[in-house]
């Protein structure tokens, strides 16, 4: 059985191109092909009943679209915003921001180069880790956004914060 797990993990985590960014002192990485674009932090507008990960919404270009804190998401210590932090506009069948620390480059990483994600028990949940990138002497975890942000679940919240919300 553990076996077909590790084959399972392994089948999804491809190589390919992904977008690599720091959270703390970890090093993360997600496929650009889910990244829409990258901008400075902007004002946030803060939704009403939000979990604490969930900042609030921003309107880009005309488009209001949610925004994560991803540390806190990860239940990381929050930290201040610099210069360096960055939104990444990611589409997980809906438009979503994700706060990062900062934004490093962009990798192409080979199949050989991605190992499953390493078995922490079952008491931790490694769903949303497509695999751990192997760049060098550095890690990267290897994200599965969709996973991560759980997209449904989100829209369904803002929906109804927004239902919530009486209108004027």
């Amino acid at each position: 059985m553990q076996a077909t797990a590790e084959k399972t993990s392994r089948t999804t985590a491809v190589g390919g191109k992904y977008l690599t960014f720091s959270l703390a002192s970890e090093e993360y990485g997600v496929e650009i092909l889910k990244v829409r674009e990258i901008i400075g932090i902007m004002d946030i507008t803060a939704m009403p009943q939000m979990p604490a990960y969930v900042k609030g919404v921003i309107n880009l270009r005309g488009k209001v679209i949610p925004v994560i804190d991803l540390r806190l998401k990860f239940g990381m210590e929050p930290a201040e915003y610099t210069d360096q932090t960055c939104i990444v506009v990611v589409d997980v069948g809906s438009l979503v921001g994700v706060i990062v620390d900062t934004v490093q480059e962009v990798l192409d990483i080979q199949d050989s180069q991605i190992d499953p994600p390493p078995p922490l028990g079952a008491s931790v949940d490694t769903s949303f880790v497509m695999g751990m990138g192997k760049i060098k002497d550095d890690v990267k975890i290897l994200l599965d956004i969709d996973k991560v942000l759980g997209a449904a679940e989100l829209a369904a919240m803002i929906e109804d914060s927004n239902a919530a919300t009486p209108t004027l």
